[in-house]
């Protein structure tokens, strides 16, 4: 499965974003998408996560209640809602696939960008 994210950029503390993760190539009904943040000088992060096929949403604890996943089965697509965001949302995000049970990612897209100023 190939992955594209988009959407990120540079905000205030306070406003919100939209990431957006476009899928090809392959059924998606066994996998789980997630979202995973690097900031710099960090190790990676897991932020929020959807079953394809049932819709099933988790958070971390740092963004539930403000980070809202969302997946279109028609277009193919994951989007990370990100409201309130704060300065330590600051990050390199991005969206990856792994089949539902596994230990590591089938797929990986190539990040894009969010900073958050104070």
């Amino acid at each position: 499965v190939q992955l594209q994210a988009s959407g990120g950029g540079l905000v205030q503390a306070g406003d919100s974003l939209r990431l957006s993760c476009a899928t090809s190539g392959r059924s998606l009904g066994a996998f789980v998408m997630d979202w995973v943040r690097q900031a710099p000088g960090k190790q990676r992060e897991w932020v929020a996560g959807i079953t394809w096929s049932g819709g099933i949403k988790k958070y971390a604890d740092s963004v539930e209640g403000r980070f809202t996943v969302s997946r279109d089965k028609f277009k193919n697509t994951v989007d990370l809602q990100m409201n309130s965001l704060k300065p330590e949302d600051t990050a390199l995000y991005y969206c990856a696939a792994k089949v539902r049970g596994a230990s590591e990612y089938a797929s990986w897209g190539q990040g894009t960008q969010v900073t958050v100023s104070s």
